[in-house]
């Protein structure tokens, strides 16, 4: 695999080819009532893990993270913290598929002090499977000079990864992958499917609680 740093340095390089790509892949997320596709996947210790684990005793918070140089992530991650209590309440297992490999998710675990395991999908292949797609460009970049990027040059994504950003906001992976999330019933069953309309774009808690209670009805 390689040690952090070149995992990082490859992860970097992806940034800037998906950047000059551009967004290419619209997202559709698997809507409520169908059956939420399961993989094995590694967590942010290295461990192999079955993603039914987390709905297979009560409902579960499947949540689909941003590449691991977005600021919103660090902002869904405090809030987190502090919905955890009530999460906890009302039975709710919560888990965060990234992009990044087990190393760099325990890293970035440690960063920002998140408070549910990340599972590893550096390929993707399971935000494809639940239908999360790429944000179009006017969803990341909005307001006063959102237009000064749009011919999406390598040069201007160089200068991106050159600029002057502390290493938790390195920009890895996926530029344009979205966020989602699920609530999924303990049979399995999507109960709610929440597509971010831009990264900060929080879903609000007492939805998700309300998803989970309905899921077991």
């Amino acid at each position: 695999m390689g040690s952090l740093e070149q995992l990082t340095e490859a992860a970097k390089q992806e940034w800037l080819e998906g950047w000059v790509a551009g967004p290419t892949e619209q997202t559709n997320l698997l809507p409520p009532g169908a059956a939420a596709p399961d993989f094995e996947l590694l967590d942010d210790t290295g461990s192999v893990v079955r993603l039914s684990d987390f709905w297979k005793d009560g409902p579960a918070l499947v949540m689909f993270w941003r590449h691991y140089g977005c600021g919103c992530g660090r902002l869904r991650a405090e809030g987190l913290i502090e919905q955890a209590a009530a999460y906890a309440e009302a039975g709710i297992n919560p888990v965060i598929v990234g992009m990044g490999e087990p190393e760099r998710s325990a890293q970035y675990r440690e960063w920002h002090s998140v408070a549910y395991p990340i599972l590893s999908d550096p390929d993707q292949e399971v935000y494809r499977a639940y239908g999360v797609g790429h944000f179009a460009y006017e969803q990341i970049f909005n307001g006063e000079g959102a237009l000064e990027f749009v011919s999406l040059s390598r040069e201007i994504g160089e200068q991106f990864l050159s600029g002057d950003r502390p290493p938790e906001r390195t920009l890895v992976d996926s530029p344009w992958r979205a966020s989602a999330e699920f609530v999924i019933g303990q049979g399995g069953t999507i109960r709610l499917s929440y597509a971010y309309q831009w990264c900060g774009s929080d879903p609000d808690p007492d939805m998700l609680i309300t998803a989970a209670e309905l899921s077991a009805l």
